[in-house]
């Protein structure tokens, strides 16, 4: 007899309503994306009945998935327009750019972990989330071959916005990541090119991220 999976919808609802509405996430189709998206099927079974708490949890690789919250604020902070084509810096379990594919035209995941890269890519096939693409590379110098990006979340914290992202953003564009040391408090940034190929900044608050690896970020340990 096949096992039948719990059901979480009345618990992804609720996150929606307590840890995103209450919490100034006013857009409809954010917390819409949210609602169609399994935030259980990304994290190991064991964890399944904790997706719906706004806190990270484990995935494969020692990494983490990140808080909804966090999620849904750097979304919202990026203006994601409906055909846009969407940058993710850090894919880890496919989570994230799934909540974006529901929003964006397209998705460019990148991931420099092998594992994570197999993993997300066969979680977002089995779930039909069929406009994000997992890539494996160092995220630190972005995607060239799918450039521009009409916005860039990176999911890992740098102590500065890497020159490649600014490059592949397209003019008007945002990258939102946290700029910070890591094991410490950090800044989320969100940065807006200017048409001179400038950025303006803003500071959307102290959070904390794994560092960004790769060669324009952090050394791997």
């Amino acid at each position: 007899m096949a096992t039948t999976m719990p059901d979480y919808a009345a618990e992804r609802e609720a996150m929606v309503e307590r840890h995103l509405k209450r919490r100034g996430i006013a857009e409809l189709r954010i917390l819409n994306a949210f609602l169609e998206v399994p935030r259980e099927a990304f994290v190991a079974p064991e964890y399944a009945h904790l997706a719906y708490g706004d806190h990270p949890l484990p995935i494969e690789a020692n990494q983490t998935i990140s808080q909804p919250y966090i999620v849904a604020l750097m979304i919202g902070a990026a203006s994601i327009e409906p055909r846009a084509k969407v940058l993710e810096v850090g894919a880890g379990s496919g989570y994230a750019a799934a909540v974006i594919s529901r929003i964006a035209g397209k998705v460019i995941a990148i991931e420099r972990q092998h594992d994570l890269v197999e993993v997300a890519r066969e979680r977002l096939a089995r779930l039909g989330f069929d406009n994000v693409e997992i890539v494996e590379g160092d995220g630190t110098k972005g995607w060239p071959e799918a450039a521009p990006y009409d916005a860039i979340l990176a999911a890992a914290s740098g102590s500065h916005i890497p020159a490649p992202l600014i490059d592949q953003l397209a003019t008007g564009g945002s990258i939102v990541m946290p700029v910070g040391g890591p094991g410490w408090a950090q800044t989320l940034v969100k940065a807006t090119k200017r048409a001179d190929g400038t950025l303006e900044q803003s500071d959307l608050g102290g959070v904390r991220f794994v560092p960004l690896i790769g060669e324009e970020g952090w050394k791997d340990a």
